[in-house]
């Protein structure tokens, strides 16, 4: 197969106050890659004693939430009930489906000690006949993924498929995303079957058919294509992928096929906001949250 890169995509850092976000999907002319319409990096960061995350509940439609973690502690709570902490190695899949609430913030011990925060937090798209299904939360701690070593990479499988292994995470549609840690001078063959690969380098220093990445920077292949990986130091790359499910809207963190999903729920949003999220309502608060992210002004 011909080996080439679609091109490459360099994350664009954002400053949230002490705590920088790198945003590579959506790029500008490259919304998707496989499924994954959202890809952030998260740090890394040091919060001093005190200090901490907190993402207040916010709402999302028509996609699953996935977050990945190499240093630090994440605690989720959503209006499912769920109240469940990450921490590095374990697997957050949260399906929202036709609405769900969550929220983020430091657990109480890593916020009065002070902690490190380093990871990446991806959106999969959902298939059109499955963006309307029932929300569910699922975790998975870290030995129960698949590892490997392939060319000298050491693999952890998160997501889908890849190489004969398969992830215990329930997907939806063809999917891989693999975190790999690969040792400097290792090179490596990356020949997924699947029809949309990219890869992301968070720290090192490695080429992808000669072509040389820096960390925040995202090589997308071209669809079928294999790469050759070569790590000039010891690096850590995140590989994502799979079939592709057609274009999607997306509007704050809501995302659909159709725009009329999209009014519905922001509407809705507005509507549980105004009555105080009634627990009959689509949009609820998790268990002991009192506030809320309001419905930004909609796209220009």
């Amino acid at each position: 197969m011909t080996t080439t890169l679609t091109r490459i995509i360099k994350g664009r850092t954002r400053d949230l106050g002490g705590f920088e976000v790198k945003r590579v999907l959506p790029a500008p002319g490259h919304r998707m890659v496989g499924p994954f319409i959202f890809f952030d990096q998260m740090g890394p960061a040091r919060f001093e004693p005190g200090h901490g995350i907190d993402v207040r509940p916010h709402p999302h439609i028509g996609l699953a939430t996935v977050t990945y973690l190499f240093d630090g502690a994440l605690g989720h709570r959503d209006s499912l009930g769920v109240e469940q902490v990450i921490r590095p190695g374990d697997v957050n899949w949260m399906t929202a489906g036709r609405g769900v609430v969550h929220s983020e913030r430091t657990p109480p011990e890593e916020r009065e000690a002070g902690h490190d925060m380093f990871g990446i937090q991806t959106w999969v798209a959902l298939p059109e006949d499955k963006q309307d299904m029932e929300p569910a939360f699922f975790h998975h701690g870290a030995d129960s993924l698949p590892r490997f070593t392939r060319d000298g990479i050491d693999y952890v499988l998160i997501l889908g498929t890849a190489w004969d292994e398969t992830s215990p995470v329930e997907v939806f549609s063809p999917i891989v995303y693999l975190h790999g840690e690969a040792p400097a001078g290792s090179t490596s063959r990356i020949d997924l079957e699947h029809e949309e690969v990219s890869i992301y380098l968070v720290t090192g220093d490695i080429s992808i058919d000669g072509q040389s990445l820096v960390p925040g920077e995202m090589a997308v292949l071209e669809p079928g294509a294999s790469a050759e990986l070569s790590a000039k130091a010891d690096s850590r790359i995140m590989i994502s992928g799979g079939a592709p499910l057609g274009p999607r809207l997306i509007d704050w963190n809501l995302v659909s096929t159709d725009q009329a999903h999209i009014d519905q729920a922001r509407q809705d949003w507005a509507m549980a906001a105004e009555t105080n999220f009634p627990e009959t309502g689509r949009f609820t608060l998790p268990p002991h949250e009192h506030e809320h992210i309001p419905l930004p002004a909609k796209p220009g």
